[in-house]
């Protein structure tokens, strides 16, 4: 469909879908578990960039949840009492978000989960990427780098958030596959850079010239590592270091050979969500996002599927260079 009569059919359902609320706005809102990160900012400006935001058709609120569960149980109900139309729900916690779900269900609006999942069966439909998938390839590339042999460490994520719970699964998955590697110190970064260099420094002085590899499940804290090692005045290059999402200084770390990475692409995440719920407001909306041309094995399939699964790009020498260029 050519892009100016998808907009104008769009336009035409969703002043339809509005008339009853007195040509109000289409509000959704977006329940993200923080902001002070580059992925969850580039999740969310990809949702500003969706094209039914920038022409106007929906107005659009982002939350920044503060990595705290209370807080996006706040939110939601602030958008339950404002009569959102959809809620688009990032969580930090795996369980505490379910209550919120629920409360939202039961308010008659629909949710729908993105990046991070929650434990409930009230979710409208899911747009994520396989973090099982992801923490299985950061750990193999890690343990492949030292021979599958030696001592590796693991910063994991927020504990409780599903993305550290199944990126665990995958990590520990890997090191099966290595039984005499050994797992000095796992201990949560919570995404952090900071904390995950002061981890890092802690580490080093623990176990001075006995750390091979780390496991980190997220760039950040890759990168937090990272500065320790160079803190320490010793060399990069003697550690396999790998990291999950592909943030900018990632890229830039990878291009100069001091770790790996694999994109996960936040913007597919957001649109597609997006697109789910206005479908979900209005059954003649069709998607005006380009992901779902971008990744033809994700078919849009009339947004009736429970769950959409985004794919994850390795970042290489190849590919880097193109990655950081749409950063510009």
């Amino acid at each position: 469909m050519p892009k100016l009569l998808k907009a104008l059919t769009l336009s035409t359902a969703l002043l339809s879908a509005t008339a009853a609320v007195a040509d109000d706005d289409i509000k959704v809102g977006a329940a993200v578990y923080g902001l002070n990160a580059e992925f969850m900012q580039i999740w969310s400006a990809a949702l500003e960039e969706h094209p039914a935001v920038k022409e106007g058709m929906v107005d659009l609120t982002i939350f920044d949840g503060r990595y705290d569960a209370l807080v996006q149980q706040d939110q939601f109900e602030t958008m339950i009492t404002q009569g959102f139309d959809a809620i688009i729900f990032v969580p930090i916690d795996v369980e505490a978000g379910a209550a919120a779900v629920e409360a939202a269900h039961e308010a008659g609006i629909p949710v729908f989960g993105s990046n991070t999942r929650v434990n409930s069966d009230l979710l409208n439909a899911y747009v994520g990427s396989d973090d099982v998938q992801s923490g299985y390839m950061e750990a193999k590339y890690v343990l492949d780098q030292i021979g599958c042999t030696g001592n590796v460490v693991i910063i994991e994520g927020p504990i409780g958030q599903s993305a550290q719970i199944q990126r665990l699964e995958g990590n520990e998955k890997a090191l099966a596959e290595c039984p005499d590697v050994k797992v000095l110190e796992q201990q949560t970064a919570n995404w952090s850079r900071a904390e995950a260099q002061t981890l890092m420094e802690n580490w080093l002085t623990a176990h001075p010239g006995e750390i091979n590899g780390v496991i980190g499940q997220n760039d950040e804290m890759a990168l937090g590592a990272i500065e320790a090692i160079k803190a320490a005045g010793l060399d990069v290059s003697d550690f396999a270091i790998a990291g999950i999402d592909g943030v900018t200084d990632a890229l830039l770390a990878v291009k100069s050979n001091e770790m790996a990475s694999i994109l996960q692409d936040g913007a597919a995440q957001a649109q597609g969500a997006l697109d789910l719920a206005l479908k979900a407001i209005n059954s003649d909306y069709e998607p005006m996002s380009e992901i779902w041309e971008q990744y033809p094995d994700m078919p849009w399939n009339n947004g009736a599927d429970p769950e959409y699964s985004v794919p994850w790009t390795p970042v290489t020498m190849e590919n880097v260079d193109d990655l950081l260029a749409k950063r510009q």
